[in-house]
């Protein structure tokens, strides 16, 4: 099987200015998606999808290849994962490569790991799931959750006001951090969270969206706590 890593770095960010490539823990962001890619020995090619070009210049600088640049369809605001992921495909396939087995990695993803990543396309590879997610598990029961009605909380879930929340099964949200497919399927479906998928589950100290600034700063704290014993 032929493997593809492709990261969808545009430069467009909108809440974070230059988002993709902002120092992060003393280097750009960007690279720790790269470097795990690469350290992960899972991937025949390790690609970057940018229309920008200091972004593909830093790829490049960290090892990622950036044989061409996104198109102006695909590089605005309201361009979804998956169009960027085909037109990444087709635009190979025209070149002549063609790939069983594709792990979309986003930009801002510095908690992902080489590790991580050889493990999910080998799960993948190993069944006949059509993809595989990282997810995180709920840090409070959603099934105790409240709603707002008429300025009042309401028990959105009545029937469980008197369970124990350890008695409550567990849910599960996307980790956002990268996304492993079958080609063959995604290219059918045009959806990567779709079909037959396995999950990887993953800790809430490994997890963190970053939408803010403050978001950015709790990334950054995570990170360090993670990594506060290496240097020991």
């Amino acid at each position: 099987m032929r493997t593809i890593a492709i990261i969808t770095a545009r430069g467009g960010s909108k809440r974070i200015p230059r988002k993709n490539i902002r120092n992060f823990c003393g280097k750009p962001i960007l690279a720790y998606s790269v470097e795990a890619a690469l350290a992960s020995g899972a991937f025949d090619c390790v690609m970057v999808s940018t229309e920008d070009a200091e972004i593909a210049e830093i790829a490049k600088q960290y090892g990622a290849q950036v044989p061409f640049t996104r198109s102006e369809r695909t590089a605005g605001d309201h361009a979804s994962t998956s169009e960027v992921l085909l037109e990444v495909l087709e635009e190979y396939e025209k070149r002549g490569e063609s790939f069983d087995i594709g792990c979309c990695i986003y930009p801002t993803a510095p908690f992902v790991t080489g590790e991580k990543l050889r493990e999910a396309v080998e799960r993948l590879g190993a069944c006949g799931a059509d993809s595989l997610i990282p997810v995180v598990a709920f840090s409070y029961p959603p099934q105790r959750a409240f709603v707002m009605e008429e300025g009042r909380l309401v028990f959105r879930y009545p029937e469980y006001l008197d369970s124990r929340s350890q008695d409550l099964q567990p849910h599960y949200h996307d980790a956002g951090q990268f996304y492993v497919f079958r080609t063959e399927a995604f290219r059918r479906t045009k959806k990567v969270m779709t079909g037959n998928i396995l999950p990887l589950v993953v800790s809430e100290l490994e997890v963190q969206d970053i939408d803010s600034l403050t978001d950015w700063q709790i990334a950054e704290m995570k990170y360090r706590l993670m990594h506060s014993g290496e240097n020991r």
